[in-house]
C-alpha cells in the first residue's frame, strides 16, 4: 500500500550527509595564524631525528609596531625535558630560522612521538606572548624520513 507520493515526507536519507561532513570539520575550525615550513629527515647511523625548521608565513603582528619578534620551541613529545629554540627574529611576520634541530630518537620509538612547535613572540619586558603552535601527531605521515621531507603546516593560533 505505499502508492502515495512522498511529496511533503521528510527522508532522513537525505540529511546524513550533513552530520557526517561537520563531524569531519570541527578540526577545521581552530584558527590558524600563518604557516610553518620545516623538514624531517631520521639519521639512521647516528639515530637522529633531524629537524630543519626553515620560515614561517603570515604570523599575525603582535607588538604595537604591527610586527612580531618570532621564535620557535621545538619538542619531541612525550619528552618535554628536551627542547630546543631558535633565535629571535626582529619585527618581521614572516621569519626565516633556517635552524637544523637533532633529537636523539631510535627509529622504532618515532611512532610513538608527536613532534610540537610552538611560536612565540619574544617581548623584552613581559612575558612572551605564544602566537601559536604545530603538532605533528604522525612523524610518518610526511614520509618514511629516509629522506628529506619538506613539510608545511598552519599554525594553530595560541588561545
Amino acid at each position: 500500500g505505499e502508492t502515495r507520493t512522498s511529496i511533503g515526507r521528510i527522508k532522513p536519507e537525505l540529511y546524513k550527509q550533513k552530520s557526517v561532513d561537520s563531524e569531519g570539520n570541527r578540526k577545521d575550525d581552530v584558527k590558524t595564524c600563518g604557516k610553518l615550513n620545516f623538514t624531517l629527515q631520521y639519521d639512521y647511523e647516528n639515530e637522529l631525528l633531524v629537524v630543519n625548521i626553515i620560515k614561517a608565513l603570515d604570523l599575525p603582528a603582535k607588538d604595537f609596531t604591527g610586527t612580531s619578534d618570532p621564535y620557535v620551541k621545538i619538542y619531541l613529545l612525550p619528552d618535554r625535558k628536551k627542547k630546543f629554540q631558535t633565535r629571535v627574529h626582529r619585527k618581521t611576520l614572516n621569519p626565516l630560522f633556517d635552524e637544523v634541530f637533532q633529537f636523539p630518537v631510535a627509529y622504532d620509538q618515532l611512532s610513538n612521538r608527536k613532534l610540537h612547535f610552538s611560536i612565540y613572540d619574544f617581548d623584552r619586558f613581559s612575558r612572551h606572548d605564544m602566537i601559536g603552535e604545530v603538532i605533528l601527531d604522525n612523524l610518518f605521515e610526511v614520509s618514511d624520513l629516509s629522506r628529506e621531507a619538506t613539510v608545511w603546516k598552519d599554525v594553530h593560533c595560541a588561545t
